[in-house]
């Protein structure tokens, strides 16, 4: 972290203002591009209209192509093939497209190499990949309105570790420095503590950070700062948390970044903030394998 971070930190600023200045310090992470950035500000508007949309999106013929692809694949199941951004809008409507053209946008924001043997960017891609593609079907079989969301707060719900790894790497060396890891690789130590113990704020409060500087919708906010602590939302804003709580646990069996899963198991309370039940989860199980590979394939960087 920069040396006005360090005084941040000398001032006894408190976890969400060190994220918030970490965040204005780093510059590739924090920097959508310039079209999905008014993606974002256009379906926000309420004045905007799906033209507008299909506008904007037409101006970037790469980003048009990556959208139509996701579109067009297993997760959606429509009965044809989609071949224009204004047909998918139509379908599919503002939302869910702003949703898929932000996912689109991501990967490539995951880079910066191997840190340490317990840490690599590209694992934590390919475990925000998996929670994504957990959380759409979780988010199904929970019957919430947006599986979209769902699948983006996954792909999104551990950026703040990136905003670390931006912002310092020589700390988030020493978190995993000092990280106690089991026989399997599992954490025996709340990640989140060896954070803030390093950086005076952990991941959660950086992603928050990230959400609020890219002006994301207050609900993946939310989750990016609560997927580990989802009670401590109000009621009426917790199951999209509880959702990627679960999912990353679900996640985990197929590899990538797993430090902070402490604790790996699923509590009851979970399941029912989350409104699953156990017979659902085991159902979702074979669902979420089958919906991994095409995930990975659509969302490669």
């Amino acid at each position: 972290m920069s040396e006005s971070a360090t005084h941040c930190n000398d001032v006894k600023l408190d976890p969400s203002q060190i994220a918030a200045a970490a965040v204005k310090q780093v510059s590739h992470i924090a920097t959508l591009p310039e079209v999905t950035m008014g993606i974002i500000e256009l379906v926000e508007d309420p004045k905007s209209s799906a033209q507008d949309l299909n506008r904007l999106i037409g101006n970037d013929p790469a980003l048009s192509a990556r959208i139509l692809k996701v579109v067009n694949s297993a997760f959606y199941g429509l009965p044809r093939q989609i071949g224009s951004i204004n047909r998918a809008i139509s379908l599919l409507g503002l939302n869910a497209v702003k949703n898929i053209a932000i996912a689109a946008s991501l990967a490539k924001l995951f880079r910066g190499g191997s840190l340490s043997d317990r840490f690599d960017a590209k694992d934590l891609w390919t475990h925000s990949i998996a929670v994504a593609a957990a959380a759409k079907v979780l988010a199904k079989e929970a019957r919430m309105a947006s599986g979209d969301e769902a699948f983006l707060a996954g792909l999104i719900h551990d950026i703040g570790v990136m905003v670390e790894l931006q912002s310092d790497r020589v700390k988030l060396t020493q978190v995993f420095n000092n990280m106690q890891f089991g026989a399997e690789g599992e954490p025996l130590m709340d990640f989140r503590l060896v954070e803030r113990d390093a950086f005076g704020a952990d991941h959660c409060q950086f992603g928050e950070a990230l959400c609020d500087a890219w002006k994301f919708p207050r609900s993946l906010a939310l989750v990016c700062g609560h997927h580990h602590d989802p009670a401590s939302l109000a009621h009426d804003q917790r199951q999209l948390s509880w959702i990627i709580y679960i999912a990353e646990r679900l996640a985990a069996n197929h590899g990538g970044f797993v430090a902070d899963l402490y604790p790996l198991e699923i509590p009851a309370e979970a399941l029912d903030a989350a409104r699953l039940s156990a017979t659902q989860l085991e159902a979702c199980h074979e669902q979420i394998a089958q919906s991994l590979d095409e995930a990975q394939s659509l969302l490669a960087g």
